[in-house]
């Protein structure tokens, strides 16, 4: 099989949005992807499966010269959301769709991956078909599994994901954080219930938890720096069964985002004392559960992403656009925590943003998108290591 051409790119990325499931179960992800890989040049190319992780898929192309393994990194995985787009190729899997655009990222990957299995590269390139990023975060429970060993561990990281507010094939990125980190927050506060008339036999636990969520508010604009970034949003309250009863249980429910990891352990860390202080102040039960998981903030490589910068900023083919950090959550920050690497932003240009029913991506972003990432690819190869 040549390589894939752009009419080809296209039928497969409408293939792929009529299949989208969710985490961990992107079984006919998996095995379309398989079919296509196995239609290409088979010379230089070996592909890995997993056992412990059976949705996920590597790709090695054997360089003719290797000094390095280079990898480039995808996500399959769709979310669970009612297509509302009415296209011809629409979502054929009620309730979910490839909402924030992993249909073209798994196209964009398959189009670099078809180029340089037709010309080979002279380091090693090892393509990751990852599950899971949505939830589950795949990419933690991949580096904790195990699958990047041997040959099968890249000595850099790079990723995409598409931007419906850049102009289609645009690529943007920044030195620093691209992605916040997530962490999700859930509070229990256990006080007393009693009868509304004799507030003094109960211990009120909406008092409590109403004032815990008022200091709450103090963490991010007297504990950071204001030059920093951080957000705490306590989204969800639950408390109480009827007007005349004290309730004697309340449940918080939040997320922090912070733009480094050791911004969102200093909040954890805020966030528990003004937990304890509650508790000392009011005589009831705080117990606070966070989960960051692995959406660890994405903080590109500073050497890597310079030259990464720099050659799209002097590609003629390439409209480069310097972007701002984004608030939104990406378990690729994970990996970059484990191997040097960058993420940057492929413009898609749409109306709707991501994990919108309505997202429609414009498709002229694939193949320019990949002209730009095989081009990078080759330019690094050909660099010399400060």
């Amino acid at each position: 099989m040549a390589e894939l051409k752009e009419e080809e790119l296209i039928k497969i990325r409408r293939h792929l949005h009529q299949i989208p499931e969710l985490a961990l179960h992107e079984v006919e992800t998996h095995a379309y992807l398989m079919k296509v890989i196995q239609a290409m040049n088979q010379e230089h190319l070996e592909v890995k499966e997993f056992e412990e992780l059976p949705t996920a898929l590597m790709v090695l192309i054997h360089g003719s010269q290797p000094e390095r393994t280079i990898g480039y990194r995808t996500d399959i995985d769709a979310l669970p959301v009612e297509e509302k787009t009415g296209l011809p190729y629409k979502s054929t899997h009620p309730g979910v769709m490839h909402a924030c655009g992993h249909d073209i990222h798994m196209t964009v990957a398959l189009g670099v991956l078809s180029y340089f299995s037709e010309h080979q590269p002279k380091d090693n390139l090892l393509f990751f078909f990852q599950p899971a990023e949505e939830s589950e975060a795949g990419g933690k429970r991949s580096y904790e599994l195990g699958l990047f060993k041997g040959q099968w561990k890249p000595d850099e990281f790079y990723g995409l994901h598409d931007n419906p507010e850049l102009p289609a094939g645009a690529i943007g990125c920044r030195m620093g954080t691209l992605f916040a980190g997530t962490t999700e927050v859930n509070i229990d506060i256990e006080g007393k219930g009693g009868h509304a008339a004799f507030p003094q036999d109960a211990n009120d636990a909406v008092v409590a938890a109403a004032n815990l969520i008022v200091q709450v508010q103090t963490i991010v604009s007297r504990s950071i720096d204001p030059i920093d970034s951080g957000v705490i949003t306590l989204g969800k309250i639950t408390a109480g069964t009827i007007r005349n009863v004290i309730a004697g249980h309340a449940r918080i429910e939040g997320t922090i985002r912070g733009l480094t990891q050791d911004m969102i352990l200093l909040i954890d860390k805020r966030l528990q004392e003004v937990c304890n202080g509650i508790e000392a102040s009011f005589g009831v039960k705080v117990t606070l559960g966070l989960n960051q998981g692995g959406y660890w903030p994405v903080e590109n490589n500073p050497n890597l992403t310079k030259r990464f910068i720099q050659y799209m900023s002097d590609a003629k083919n390439v409209n480069f656009i310097e972007t701002k950090p984004a608030m939104t959550g990406e378990d690729f920050g994970y990996l970059l925590a484990k191997f040097p690497g960058t993420m940057f932003w492929l413009g898609v240009e749409d109306d709707s943003q991501l994990h919108s029913a309505t997202l429609t991506p414009k498709e002229s972003s694939i193949k320019r998108g990949i002209d730009a990432i095989t081009g990078f690819l080759e330019y690094r190869m050909n660099a010399k290591e400060e």
